[in-house]
C-alpha cells in the first residue's frame, strides 16, 4: 500500500475586504454584464449598497471553517448565510437611492466561491482529493444548492433598486434559458469484453469465455465507441467534449490510467471527430495534478489540442495544481472541480468562474467549468448507488437551479458507460438527462465555447 504524498504548504497571503470585495464583484458582473456602476462596499466606505462586514479577522487566518451559517428565506428558498451576525435584522434593507444588506454576502460568497475550506484543511481521500464528507456542504446538506448565485440575486435586487434599472442575466447562445456542456473522459477503449469474459470463466462456461476472447481479438471493444457516442450526443443538438487519457502505466499509487494507446490510426480519428464538431482535450493522468513537467509531457503528446483540460480521478490539489495550470500556459479552462461522491455544485455556483489564487490575492487565468454530474457518482459502491428509476427524480431540483440562473450544467457521461451492456448509468439514464435538458432550451456548448462567450 502506498503512502500518500505529503500536502504541499500552504503559501497564502491575508486576504483584504478590498481583494474580497474585487473577486466577488468581478465574478457578479460576468453573469450581469450589464450592471450598471454602482458603489458596493462596507460602511466604512459609504457607498449606495453598504454590506455588513461580518467576516471579522476570519480571513488573516488559516481556519478552514467559518462559524455555522444563519438560513433565511430568499426567492422561495431556505438559504445559508455564512458570516451573518444579525439574524434579527431584515436581510435587504432598502431606502431611498440606497440600499443595506444586513448579512456579509461578499465575505460568504468569497468562501465558498474561492475553496476556502479545501485549501486550508489537511484532509484528502484516499485518492488525494478534497473529501466530499469535510466539506460545508455536506455538514450543512447544500450541495445540488448554488448558494453564491442566491447571494448574487440579493446583490442584484439593490443594485436594481438603487439604479433603477432591470438587471439582465447573461445569455448563452443568444437567448438559451442555460447551457449545458456534455463531456466524456476517454479512461477505456478496450476493456468492454473483460466484465463478461470472467463472469463466463467465474461461472464454468468455457464456450462463452472462449466466444468473447475471440470477439476481443478479432472485433472492435465495446467500449471503443468514441464515434457512436458523438453521433449520440449529436442526435440530440449537442456536441461532444472528449478528455483523452494519455498514460498507459498506473501511477505510482497503483491507480489505472488509461488501456489504449494514442495510435496514428486513433489520431486519425479524433481528427475526423473535431471535424465534425467534437471538441478534444487532455485528460491529466494520475501525477500529472501535482508535476508541472509531467502535464507539459501530456500536453505536447495532445497538440494543438491542448484548450481543455480535467484530471484524471477527478485528482485536484488545492495548493498547487491551480497554479501548475497557470504555468502550463495552454489551458483556457479546466473542469476538474465537482465532488466524485455526490452531485451538485463544488463551490456553490452554476456558472463558469476562474479561480482564486492564495499566494497573489488574485484570480488565476484559466477558466473553470464546474463539474455537476458524473456517471459513476451516481451508482458506485463508494457514493450514491441510486436505483435508475431514481436518478432523474434526483437529479431535476439540481438542474432546475442551473436553469433559473441561466447556468451551465456541465455533465460527464463516460464513453464505456454509453455500452448497452449498462443498465443502471448507461445510455438509457443518459438519454433521460438529455431528454430533460433540451426541450428546457439548453444551449449544448463546448468548453470553448463557453470561453468565447464571457
Amino acid at each position: 500500500m502506498s503512502v500518500p504524498a505529503p500536502l504541499p504548504p500552504i503559501n497564502a497571503a491575508p486576504v483584504s475586504a478590498a481583494k474580497r470585495l474585487a473577486y466577488v464583484l468581478r465574478h457578479f458582473r460576468l453573469v450581469y454584464p450589464n450592471a450598471p456602476d454602482v458603489a458596493i462596499g462596507y460602511a466604512d466606505s459609504q457607498p449606495a449598497i453598504t454590506v455588513t462586514d461580518g467576516a471579522g479577522t476570519f480571513f488573516q487566518q488559516n481556519t478552514p471553517y467559518p462559524a455555522e451559517p444563519n438560513y433565511r428565506d430568499w426567492a422561495g428558498q431556505r438559504i445559508p448565510f455564512f458570516f451573518d451576525h444579525q439574524a434579527e435584522a431584515p436581510l435587504l434593507t432598502l431606502s431611498a437611492g440606497r440600499a443595506a444588506i444586513n448579512a456579509d454576502i461578499i465575505s460568504a460568497a468569497f468562501y465558498l466561491l474561492s475553496g476556502w475550506q479545501e485549501y486550508f484543511l489537511d484532509t484528502r481521500d484516499r485518492h488525494g482529493r478534497f473529501p466530499y464528507a469535510a466539506s460545508v456542504q455536506k455538514q450543512y446538506g447544500f450541495v445540488a444548492l448554488p448558494v453564491v448565485n442566491y447571494y448574487f440575486d440579493v446583490l442584484k435586487t439593490a443594485v436594481e433598486h438603487v439604479s433603477g434599472q432591470r438587471l439582465q442575466t447573461r445569455r448563452w447562445a443568444g437567448a438559451a434559458p442555460f447551457a449545458a456542456f456534455i463531456t466524456h473522459d476517454i479512461d477505456n477503449l478496450r476493456s468492454g469484453w473483460k466484465a463478461p469474459a470472467k463472469a463466463a470463466l467465474k461461472q464454468g462456461q468455457l464456450l462463452r469465455f472462449g466466444q468473447q476472447l475471440w470477439r476481443h481479438l478479432t472485433q472492435p471493444d465495446a467500449w471503443d465507441n468514441l464515434e457512436t457516442v458523438a453521433d449520440t450526443v449529436a442526435s440530440y443538438g449537442a456536441r461532444s467534449t472528449f478528455f483523452m487519457l494519455l498514460e498507459r502505466r498506473p501511477g505510482v499509487d497503483g491507480t489505472p490510467n488509461a488501456d489504449y494507446a494514442i495510435t496514428p490510426a486513433l489520431r486519425q480519428r479524433l481528427q475526423l471527430l473535431k471535424q465534425q464538431g467534437s471538441e478534444i482535450c487532455l485528460h491529466g493522468s494520475i501525477g500529472t495534478a501535482a508535476d508541472v513537467a509531467h502535464l507539459g509531457r501530456e500536453v505536447k503528446i495532445l497538440q494543438p489540442d491542448t484548450q481543455g483540460l480535467r484530471f484524471h480521478y477527478l485528482r485536484w490539489e488545492p495548493r498547487s495544481t491551480p497554479n501548475l495550470i497557470d504555468a502550463a500556459e495552454c489551458f483556457r479552462y479546466d473542469s476538474t472541480l465537482g465532488f466524485a461522491e455526490h452531485f451538485g455544485f463544488r463551490n456553490s455556483y452554476c456558472h463558469p468562474f476562474f479561480p482564486f489564487n492564495f499566494a497573489t490575492g488574485e484570480a488565476h487565468t484559466f477558466l473553470e467549468i464546474p463539474l455537476n454530474v458524473m456517471d459513476a457518482t451516481l451508482h458506485h459502491p463508494n457514493y450514491l448507488q441510486l436505483q435508475p428509476q431514481d436518478i432523474m427524480p434526483a437529479l431535476q431540483p439540481m438542474l432546475a437551479e442551473v436553469e433559473r440562473f441561466v447556468g451551465v450544467a456541465t455533465v460527464l457521461w463516460h464513453n464505456d458507460h454509453f455500452d448497452p451492456a449498462n443498465t443502471v448509468t448507461g445510455p438509457r439514464q443518459f438519454a433521460e438527462i438529455m431528454g430533460y435538458l433540451r426541450p428546457r432550451g439548453a444551449a449544448f456548448l463546448t468548453g470553448s465555447q463557453i470561453m468565447a462567450e464571457l
